[in-house]
């Protein structure tokens, strides 16, 4: 397999946490752990497709932590690693700048 490599550390975490819904996952599990049908109602918009994608992708990155509780129905708990929990910290300010700044990237037109 080979080894990525990146240019900085910008790049290295842009490629784990790219997407429009990686961030928004990891916002939302900054609440607490999730169960699958939580996280599909407080994220709108991600479909049922999606959420599995990302959320595996976010478990093979180590951002998520899976936790199958054996049971009838099964119950499948997602909550962040504390790798997951340093990138959603790293994310706040990202955020707050959105907040700040919202109302002028809403004026942005788009193609």
């Amino acid at each position: 397999m080979k080894k990525r490599q990146y240019s900085c550390g910008l790049d290295a975490a842009v490629d784990v946490v790219g997407g429009k819904w990686k961030a928004l996952l990891l916002w939302e599990l900054h609440h607490g752990p999730r169960r699958f049908g939580e996280l599909r109602r407080r994220v709108a918009g991600i479909s049922e497709k999606m959420l599995i994608q990302q959320l595996r992708e976010m478990e093979k990155a180590g951002l998520v932590d899976r936790k199958v509780h054996e049971q009838v129905p099964p119950k499948v708990v997602y909550s962040l690693t504390s790798f997951g929990d340093s990138l959603n910290t790293a994310l706040i300010p990202l955020g707050e700048w959105g907040e700040v700044h919202m109302e002028t990237i809403e004026a942005i037109p788009r193609d």
